[in-house]
């Protein structure tokens, strides 16, 4: 995995379980489903322009799949077109699957992911640290939540003829990549690090426990049940990795290597799939967040991997879906996965069952402008805002004069400046954020009232204090329909320039 897209801008499924497969598409609901052919007209243009050699989207929609497009080849080498059931590398996106496998082994009482995941290796043991003692007694749980404190945010990928590292060697530091063996940051539970290296633990974990490779855990809990026959987490040269598979390829449009990556840390980053086997994987959790049990998927297993456990981080985190994320005035859940030459992107409704997966087989700079453009096309096209319009109230223009300025960390810890500025009597934020994810620099706030504020892009709430001097003196972040407290942004993390 080479990065997380924005946490790191540094930046960083009704049915019953049976022995076939779970039937997770119904009919569309919604009452009626606006066009996106202009939206499609666009593609062709913007990935010759972005030198993207390939791209496969799915739009849902009312717990359905809706569309899928394909655009472009397989392999600039051999210029076959892709197709609804060519496969990519999801990179990050295994990490939500590993995540759901866990959940649904301690439903059935196989582990305990809230017991010590030292109680199930047996190949290789935790690091030892006399300054974080209770590192010992480190849980399944907190690795899913990235709470571990564990170093390692990703790994590199491998190609037919390397030398391909175990999973002992990654966590020891014996690869490339990373020279050191992976270590403790911080206290269990005191803080929150993207880590893939605790996914590689919790893949060390099952295997030692289960003494079964990954691959056949994930096909036989998760993907038979859900009916995801595109979907695997063997690799290239292994028995069930896909034939119909789209090569992976560098900025500058040429296949890197053999254009078949092989990451042996497949709970981080090492599964393959299609953008309709990831739609039905996310409506399957939307339909059991609306109260239904769809294969292996039960609404409390839905809800540990959404429900918000902090806002302090990256705009909300569940386990382990970002909960940041809130365009087109909807709150999703989301994970994005980015390994080099391929690209990544699930996003789904908490309610209403909507969304969509975008996958490219291109680099940042081919993709990136690609996804911005379809996210913004498509939530715009779909009319998913308006289902969700939040109404506003007059702002005084002293208010609107005290909170008027630029900030610094102020939506995301991340370090991002923002610019909070009145055009034509509204309030408009303007970020790279929004940049980045949505091709447009800005987003609409809306004032509820007594000094808190809904932003379009957003899905917090901000309640902005101000002193005796009419000046602002701290924010309050919080989350609508949420049980999480809420999230004071102190002025250490604010920044306010005229």
């Amino acid at each position: 995995m080479k990065r997380l897209v924005i946490i790191y801008l540094s930046f960083a499924l009704s049915g019953c379980a049976s022995a076939g497969h779970v039937a997770v598409q119904p009919e569309v609901t919604v009452s009626s489903v606006p066009s996106l052919d202009t939206v499609w007209e666009k593609v062709p243009t913007m990935i010759a322009e972005h030198n993207l050699a390939g791209l496969s989207v799915a739009v849902f929609d009312g717990h359905s799949i809706i569309e899928t497009r394909t655009f472009g080849v397989k392999s600039r080498t051999s210029p076959t077109p892709i197709d609804t059931m060519t496969a990519f590398s999801t990179a990050s996106i295994s990490k939500p699957v590993t995540a759901l496998l866990c959940l649904v082994l301690d439903a059935e009482g196989e582990i305990d992911i809230d017991a010590p995941i030292a109680d199930y290796l047996e190949s290789w043991q935790l690091p030892e640290n006399s300054e974080y003692p209770a590192a010992a007694k480190v849980t399944w749980r907190q690795f899913l939540m990235h709470t571990a404190g564990t170093t390692q945010h990703g790994f590199a990928d491998y190609y037919y003829g390397d030398a391909i590292p175990s999973l002992i060697d990654s966590l020891q530091g014996r690869i490339p990549r990373y020279d050191r063996p992976i270590e403790f940051q911080f206290a269990p539970g005191s803080g929150w690090q993207y880590s893939g290296g605790g996914y590689v633990i919790v893949q060390l974990a099952l295997e030692d426990h289960f003494d079964r490779p990954l691959r056949d855990l994930a096909r036989e809990k998760v993907f038979s049940p859900l009916g995801l026959d595109n979907t695997t987490m063997a690799q290239p040269g292994e028995p069930g990795f896909l034939v119909n598979a789209a090569h992976v390829h560098n900025e500058s449009g040429a296949v890197i290597r053999t254009g078949l990556p092989i990451t042996p840390q497949v709970s981080a980053s090492g599964m393959w799939s299609t953008p309709s086997d990831l739609a039905t994987f996310a409506i399957a959790i939307q339909r059991a967040l609306a109260g239904e049990t769809v294969g292996p998927i039960t609404p409390a297993i839905a809800r540990t991997m959404t429900d918000v456990f902090s806002l302090e981080h990256v705009g909300g985190m569940g386990t382990p879906f970002f909960r940041g994320f809130g365009f087109g005035n909807t709150d999703w859940f989301r994970h994005d996965g980015s390994n080099t030459g391929v690209n990544a992107d699930l996003m789904a409704s908490i309610t209403g069952g909507y969304g969509m997966v975008l996958m490219g087989n291109g680099d940042d700079a081919n993709t990136g402008p690609v996804f911005a453009m379809l996210r913004r096309e498509i939530i715009d096209g779909m009319r998913w805002s308006v289902r969700h319009a939040v109404g506003e109230e007059p702002i005084s223009p002293e208010l609107a004069d005290a909170i008027t300025g630029r900030y610094r960390g102020l939506l995301y810890d991340l370090g991002l400046d923002y610019r909070i500025e009145a055009v034509d009597g509204e309030l408009w934020i303007a970020s790279e954020f929004f940049a980045q994810f949505l091709g447009r620099d800005r987003s609409r706030m809306r004032h509820l009232g007594n000094g808190a504020f809904a932003i379009d892009d957003y899905p917090n709430r901000l309640q902005f204090e101000l002193n005796d001097e009419g000046k602002v003196a701290g924010v309050t972040l919080s989350r609508p329909g949420s049980t999480v407290g809420a999230f004071d942004r102190s002025m250490s993390l604010i920044e306010v320039r005229p």
